[in-house]
């Protein structure tokens, strides 16, 4: 699917101008096909949001695939009281936290041996992606804790502010204050030269798997 295909077919104003409320209101009367554009849009947040809980890409893919067959089908709950990225990027921490339970569960029952392999090859875009700092930079990350990793991506990389970061995560501002300022203590010496232009670069998302996504969960609602 060719981006910007189904927009410059459906749609005779600056796709990019449009609100993503008016986006969300005309998909609900009919127009599903404008999902595209909130999927594409959003896409870098929602991913960053999710790899900051999960590490194996291919996981990470497809729960991106799910916060979005999951908004789509809860569009109708979408009251507008928060900002639609917001209320997407809630529904992509829930979707992740919810498979590292399930996991949680599975590894108390048993070890099933996967761990070690999962996420062990790399993609071509990855590779592509991959630069020595960036990699110093997610290993760096990768070590905190999932609830202090969380709140780091979504303050320091995604910046979110503190109150939409507690909306998306469902606990306090106080709270996310503790862990944002724990996970900075875990990473200040670590990160001293990552800061800046750095951190806006981390977990890069490539047009290839813009237009997987895209092409996985666009036929599913259709």
């Amino acid at each position: 699917m060719e981006h910007g295909t189904v927009l410059t077919r459906v749609a005779p104003w600056p796709a990019a101008a449009v609100p993503d409320a008016e986006l969300v209101e005309r998909v609900r009367r009919g127009e599903p096909e404008l999902f595209e554009l909130l999927i594409r849009r959003h896409n870098p947040r929602v991913y960053r949001a999710i790899r900051g809980l999960l590490r194996d890409e291919a996981e990470i893919e497809d729960a991106m695939q799910q916060t979005y067959l999951l908004a789509y089908a809860r569009l109708a709950e979408f009251a507008g009281e928060a900002a639609f990225s917001t209320w997407l990027t809630r529904i992509a921490v829930n979707e992740a936290l919810g498979r590292l339970r399930r996991r949680e569960r599975a590894e108390r029952v048993g070890p099933t041996g996967d761990e070690d392999a999962a996420g062990a090859d790399e993609s071509l875009e990855d590779r592509a992606a991959a630069r020595e700092a960036m990699g110093f930079l997610h290993r760096a990350i990768d070590r905190l804790s999932p609830a202090h990793r969380v709140v780091f991506v979504l303050r320091d990389v995604e910046e979110l502010s503190t109150a939409e970061t507690a909306d998306v995560l469902g606990i306090s501002d106080d709270l996310v204050k503790v862990r944002l300022h724990r996970a900075r203590h875990a990473l200040r010496h670590v990160l001293a030269e990552a800061t800046g232009r750095a951190l806006a670069e981390a977990f890069p998302f490539l047009a290839p798997r813009c237009d997987r996504i895209v092409a996985a969960v666009m036929p599913r609602i259709g």
